[in-house]
Order: C-alpha cells, then structure tokens, then sequence
C-alpha cells in the first residue's frame, strides 16, 4: 500500500478534483488517500475564529458557496441531496459554535479545533461520495477516532502507541482498494477533536504511512516539487528532482513551505520515501525525498531558503568569559518561555552571544535575558542585551557540502559583489547548511545573487538602467539589442535594460523593456525625467548586478554617483565631468567604488572606444613608471584641423563636424581645449598625481570674443567673424609645411594642452581624419614608445566604449 495525500489546491474546486479522480484512475494497487479542506477554506474558517463569531454571515455563505460547486459539477442528482443537508448540517453547526462565542466573546483551544476541522470533515465527506460515484472500490475513516495525541512538557504530542495500533487494527478490517481519510484532524488524550497544528494533514499522511509500512508517500500540491528556492521570488528557481531527508528538513526549517518538516519524522524512521508531485502537471518528475539522495558532480548546494520578519538578540561582555552554566542559564530562560531560537552564533572568545528569533519573539526574548542575568549586568558585567530588526534569515543547503572546498568563498563573494552586508553567520558542524543573516531589504536580491551562484551556471543576468539616449545613447540601445544573442550564447551574459531616461522622460520597468519600440514608449511616458527620481526607483528595485550608465554630458548626473557607488549598483560612464572634477571627488569615488565592491569604468572618457585607459593602467599595475604622455585627444579638433585646408573654411568645419555629432553638444567645450584638458588630466591622475583641472596649461587659439560667447548660435558666428585670425594661424603652418594639432601632453607631472605645428616627422602629422593617437613614455617604452591609435570621435564609436565597459563589468 502506498499513501496518497491532496492538499487544498488539489480539492479547491470541481476542476481540480477532476484532476485528481485522473490520477487516482492511472494509480497501480491499493492506496490510503489523505485529503485537506477545500484550498481558501480553512482561511475562510480562522477570519470566523478571528471575528470571535461577529459578522461571519458572508464567509459563512463563501464556505457553503465553494462545497456546492463541487457537489453539483461532480455529483449525480441523486448523490447531491444527501450531500447538501450533510453540508447544512455542518454550517449550523459551526453557526452554533459562533454564535457561542461571540456571546461570550471568548474562543477556547478546544473551539478552535471544533472549527478548524470542519473544512476536512467536509471535503472528505463530499470526496469520498464523488469517488464512490465513479466506481471507485473506497471507504472512508475519520481520523480523529483513530490518530491521538498526548500531553508531553505541556504540549501536545503524538500518542505513538495508541495511534499505532488504531491504524493496524482498523484499517486491517477494510478490504476495499481504496481508503479516504481527513488529514489535520485527530483527538486529545481526554478523547475531544483536536489537529495536527501547522502542516497536519502532511503529518497525518505521514503518520498513517509509517505505520501501514507504506511503500511511499505522494504529496499532491499546485507546484512540481521542492524548489532551488522561492520561485515568486527567484524566478529561476528549479524543482530539485532527489534530496535527502536531512537535506529537505533543513530547508524546510528554513521557511521551504512545500513540507513541514515534522511530516518527514514518521518517515525517516521508516525509510518511506516522499514524492511531491503537481496534481496538474501529474507527469513531471516533481522530488523524490529519501534515505539518500542522487548527486550530480557539481550539484553540492542543493536548495537555497530563507525566512523573513528576524530579529537577532546580541548578548555580550566580560562576565561571560570561562563561567560555567552561562549558556545553560541562557537557553534555559528562553525554552522556558516557549521561545524559539533560530540560529545561533558565539565568539570563540565567549565574550558575546548572538541569538536569531522570529521578530514577534524579539521583544519577550530581551525581557527575559535581561531579567535572567539582572544581577551581571547591575554590575556592569554584562550589558544589557541589544535587538536588531528588519532582518532575514538565508540557508544554502546539501549534504555534500562539507566535502567540497570553496562553498563558504562563494557566497561570501556572491553577497560582496552585490554590496550585502551579513550581520551573523552560523554552519554545524555537519556543514549541512551554512545560514547567514541579512538585512530584510537584501531579501530578494540576495536569494537571487546566491542562486545564480550555485544554479545558473548557464546565464547571468545583468540589470543595466541607461540615462541619456542621444548621440551616444541611441547607438548604444541599437548594439546591445544587435548584439544580445550573441553576448547571452558565447559569454553567458543576459544584458536585461530595465530602465531608459532622456532629459524629458523616464521609462523604469521591474521586466525587460522591448529595445525594439523604447523611444516610442519613452515619448509616450508619463514620468517626467529626474535623476534622483531615476536613481531612487533603481536603487528601489534592488537588483543584482546592476549597472547605471551616463551617456550625458551633464554636470548634475556625476552627482548621483556615490549614492548608486554606495548601493553596490556599479556605474559605466563616457561622461567625464566626475573624473575631472575635484581631485578629492575623483579619489572618493574609486575608494567607494572598491569598498562596495561596485563596479566603476570609465574608458571612453579619454579617446571613445580606444583602450587608452585600460592601457595606462596595465603598464601602472605590471610596476611600469610613466616618464611622459603626449596625445591628440580630440578627435573633433582633428577633424577640424585636418579638414582646415583652405582659408575662409574654418567655421565651415565646425558647423559640420557640429552636424556629424563629433563634438560636445556645446562645440566651444572643445575648441576652446576644456574637453581636452579634462582628459589629460584623468590620465595624469590616473598615472598617480594629484592634479587640478586649473593645473593644466592652456594655450588658447580662440580669439577673446570665440571665447566669451554665450550661445553654440553665437559661438560659431564669432567663427565666421574671425576668419582671419583662423587664416593667419592656417598660413603660419603651411610656410613650415607643417601640420595643425592640438596636443595634449604630461612630462614629469606637468600637463598642458594647446594647438601646435608639427613637422613631417612628428607621430602626429599623418594622424587623419578624426583619430586619436596617445603615446606612452615609460621606464619601459622609452626609446620606442607604446602608441595607441585610432578613431576617437563619433557616437558609434564611443557606444561601443560603452558596450564594452558594460561587458568587463558583467564579467
């Protein structure tokens, strides 16, 4: 005989019991069949409880409303009389009940029973006549006349002995194929209907199958088994085909809710296998749980769960220390209250104690160690113990864990790279599970960090929230959308947009947003844009893996930094206001980047897609010395001046290059050399001196007036005024058959910048079109300097910059 237990999703309606009179026509041999109440109904039921009896008309109509739609979809004409007056005759009598209770506005334990077990009563009444109709072999027992509880250390326990023998002896006498029994429900010693509490109708079944010796026991629920973790929360999350007892009791214990673990006890004794199975998916494979488990090679960790509303207790000081009885006395004080302790964890100093309980116990728990130990801490031996909320409690799981080096560094790392912080930790020394401690607002990015870890080995998913869609940022929507497929098969990267902000509109999404149609729905948006709105919704949302990225080239963004630094949301940016801003600003932003563990890349703030940052900064690591750097670094004054040809052309040049999106979105930034400046001074900050913007050099080509403009209108009218400043600079060049460049350079920690001649034999003369060159003077590359050359303008280009920082990051 095997065990057959549906729980209340499986009964819940006409619709799924059909699902369950298919399954029990495909079962093979005789089976004892456990059921619940209806799926809602014992909710139904504790709202009664909770109304002390007041007001209950309407669920009291809901309860009668749900059994009828069973009777009459499932039952013949002849069938639903008698089951309709069994089920009025149930409802006056909980009618009854209520009515006493709201009279004398108390509900005793024996009340409760009384009510809560009317929802099986009724289920496996109605079950029971809808299988005998369908000529199913079948009879029916109450289980509160065969399964006893007992009084032990003032709670209820199972009377083993007398239930045991219930079962052998009554159940020996039915000869039918099939037996029905109501799960939860049994009686107390002094003969009066009590339940199973929490999970009671899984104990039951577990309880009838150890003792009919049953070959196993199936648990029919709306899920196909036990979880890698919450599915509502990890969305990823994977039925685990095998575990072993041990394993799936610590994950039930913590908060894995598909079973209790006081229903696999009966079963462990017994070696009973249990299979939770999906009443409507019958034919997947749903867990098998039993004696031993099967294990793939790399499968250690086997589940991840977690319990929320935690508050940890710490308890410490030098009075603990080498004291005999302490932790006795302190454990005690809490058993003796019924307080439940969750996780513990001392110092090897025993200088302190800290102590995990459910939130509700927190404040009970406090009175009664400070109670306890009154005495200690008058004499300031001890100090008052300390609550800490708001926390949530996280265990990965297997039973192979202790056999495999590296578990303990892995989470660590996982959590670190995603900026959470642990407040405890604990691991038996059966280093079955590893349990940590967490803020509650991590919750569900932890459990998710945790589970790519151990589980998606296939694919990483990386949240990226872009701000500025315009020259750079339209290319970079368009390349990651071209390029997702390929990233997610050959880099098992899955770069997921979440969120897209222009300086009118915003767009923030908890799924990923078509690239296909963002700018119609950015237009059609009704959130106005604002950064520290944007920022505060990412940081709302809490994700792992999450990467900001600044296509702007606003001087308000690079403010918002340090908050998205300090969140653990790394920041991908092409803008370079925040590295050539303050020093101070610079370097906090680096150190907070590092101490977070948040990503922080800045390539493209110094030639576009050209690795001329990541270059400086191998030469720095690998112990190189920069003796010097010279570079033209704008790649629109070399369009410009290598464009600048013919006299009277020059303000001609700049409306085009204006046009092509070569320069900033205010031209005179780079004319005027301010663009150029910020970039040499991050390389020479990032070659280890401490320079201010105002250190740099700057020699001027703009006349007075070019400089003084106020608008891009009349910048480059003053350009056109100008023609024969911009002529005479063109000509001096031309008689020395040399070339104009704008040169940035850094010799010795001395940088400037500023528009030369160069001669036919100089690096830079034959530099074309809108390309940037930098060479690097080392220590190393001294007598052949190390060049890094290439186009250093244009959106697309530096997009791809971008694009790949993003790549490096997610790496």
């Amino acid at each position: 005989m095997k065990v057959l237990k549906f729980g209340g999703t499986s009964v819940a309606n006409s619709n799924s019991l059909r699902k369950v009179i298919s399954i029990l026509n495909d079962n093979d041999g005789s089976s004892l069949i456990v059921v619940s109440a209806l799926g809602g109904i014992t909710n139904l039921l504790q709202e009664c409880l909770i109304l002390k009896g007041k007001s209950t008309q309407k669920v009291l109509k809901e309860i009668e409303i749900r059994h009828l739609e069973i009777i009459n979809n499932l039952s013949s004409q002849k069938s639903q009389k008698p089951l309709k007056k069994f089920l009025k005759e149930k409802l006056s009598e909980l009618e009854e009940i209520l009515y006493a209770i709201s009279t004398i506005d108390e509900v005793t334990k024996k009340t409760v029973s009384k009510v809560l077990t009317l929802g099986e009563i009724l289920s496996c009444k109605i079950i029971y006549n809808i299988l005998k109709e369908n000529n199913f072999d079948i009879s029916i027992i109450d289980s509160s006349s065969i399964i006893f509880t007992k009084k032990a250390n003032n709670n209820d326990v199972l009377d083993e002995d007398k239930t045991s023998i219930n079962i052998k002896n009554k159940l020996a006498l039915i000869k039918s194929k099939y037996i029905i029994a109501p799960g939860f429900i049994c009686s107390n010693n002094d003969g009066e209907i009590s339940n199973l509490g929490r999970g009671g109708s899984d104990y039951s079944a577990a309880i009838y199958a150890k003792y009919l010796n049953a070959k196993s026991l199936e648990i029919w629920t709306d899920v196909s088994g036990v979880f890698s973790a919450n599915p509502k929360i990890v969305k990823k999350a994977s039925p685990i085909e095998f575990l072993s007892y041990k394993e799936a009791m610590e994950l039930s214990f913590f908060g894995a809710k598909v079973i209790y673990f006081p229903t696999l006890r009966p079963l462990i004794e017994n070696n009973i296998p249990v299979y939770i199975k999906n009443t409507f998916e019958p034919k997947a494979n749903g867990t098998c749980i039993s004696n031993s488990t099967k294990l793939d090679q790399d499968e250690v960790v086997k589940g991840i769960s977690h319990i929320e509303n935690i508050s940890i207790i710490n308890f410490e000081g030098s009075g603990m220390v080498g004291v005999p009885g302490f932790s006795k006395r302190f454990f005690e004080s809490l058993s003796i209250h019924n307080i439940n302790v969750i996780m513990i964890t001392q110092a090897s100093s025993e200088f302190s104690i800290c102590i995990a309980v459910n939130s509700t116990d927190a404040s009970l728990a406090k009175d009664v160690i400070d109670k306890e130990f009154e005495f200690e801490i008058s004499q300031r031996r001890i100090n008052e113990s300390e609550i800490e909320s708001e926390l949530s409690n996280i265990a990965i799981v297997g039973d192979k864990m202790k056999s495999k080096k590296g578990i303990s560094g892995k989470l660590f790392n996982s959590l670190g790279q995603n900026n959470i912080n642990i407040r405890a930790i604990a691991q038996g020394a059966s280093e079955r599970n590893i349990s940590i401690i967490i803020d509650q607002k991590n919750t569900k990015k932890a459990l998710n960090a945790l589970h790519e870890t151990f589980f998606e080995k296939d694919l990483k998913d990386i949240h990226i929230f872009i701000t500025g869609v315009g020259n750079v940022g339209k290319y970079l929507i368009e390349q990651i959308k071209n390029q997702k497929k390929f990233i997610s098969e050959n880099l098992k990267i899955n770069l997921k947009v979440l969120g897209i902000s222009n300086s009118k509109k915003m767009i923030i999404s908890k799924s990923e947003i078509d690239l296909n149609n963002w700018l119609e729905n950015l237009k059609k948006s009704n959130k106005i844009s604002h950064s520290e709105d944007f920022q505060n919704k990412v940081i709302e949302l809490n994700l792992r893996n999450s990467l900001f990225i600044d296509n702007t080239a606003s001087d308000l963004i690079p403010d918002t930094y340090s908050h998205y630094l300090n969140n653990g949301i790394g920041i991908i940016t092409c803008n370079k206001i925040a590295n050539s801003g303050s020093y101070s600003n610079y370097q906090s932003l680096k150190v907070l980047s590092r101490d977070n563990n948040s990503p922080f890349l800045y390539e493209t703030n110094v030639g576009a897609a050209l690795p001329v940052i990541s270059t400086l900064n191998n030469l720095i690591n690998s112990g190189d010395k920069i003796v010097k750097i010279e570079a033209v670094l704008s790649g629109t004054l070399n369009y410009i001046f290598n464009s600048f040809n013919e006299v009277d052309t020059f303000h001609e040049i700049v409306s085009k290059a204006v046009d092509l999106g070569y320069t900033e979105p205010d031209p005179k930034i780079d004319l005027c050399g301010i663009d150029v400046s910020r970039k040499i001074l991050i390389l020479a900050r990032e070659s280890g001196y401490k320079l201010e913007i105002d250190d740099i050099k700057k020699n001027h080509f703009l006349p007075e007036d070019s400089i003084k403009a106020e608008s891009k209108d009349d910048f480059l009218l003053s350009l056109k005024k100008n023609k024969e400043h911009f002529n005479s600079i063109l000509k001096e060049a031309q008689k020395s058959n040399s070339r104009l460049k704008f040169v940035a350079k850094l010799d010795n920690g001395e940088a400037s910048v500023g528009l030369e001649a160069v001669n036919i034999d100089h690096p830079f003369y034959n530099l074309e079109g809108s390309d940037n060159i930098t060479v690097f003077y080392t220590d190393r590359y001294n007598d052949s300097p190390l060049v890094v050359k290439g186009a250093g303008a244009g959106g697309e280009f530096t997009a791809s910059g971008v694009f790949a920082d993003i790549i490096k990051a997610s790496q």
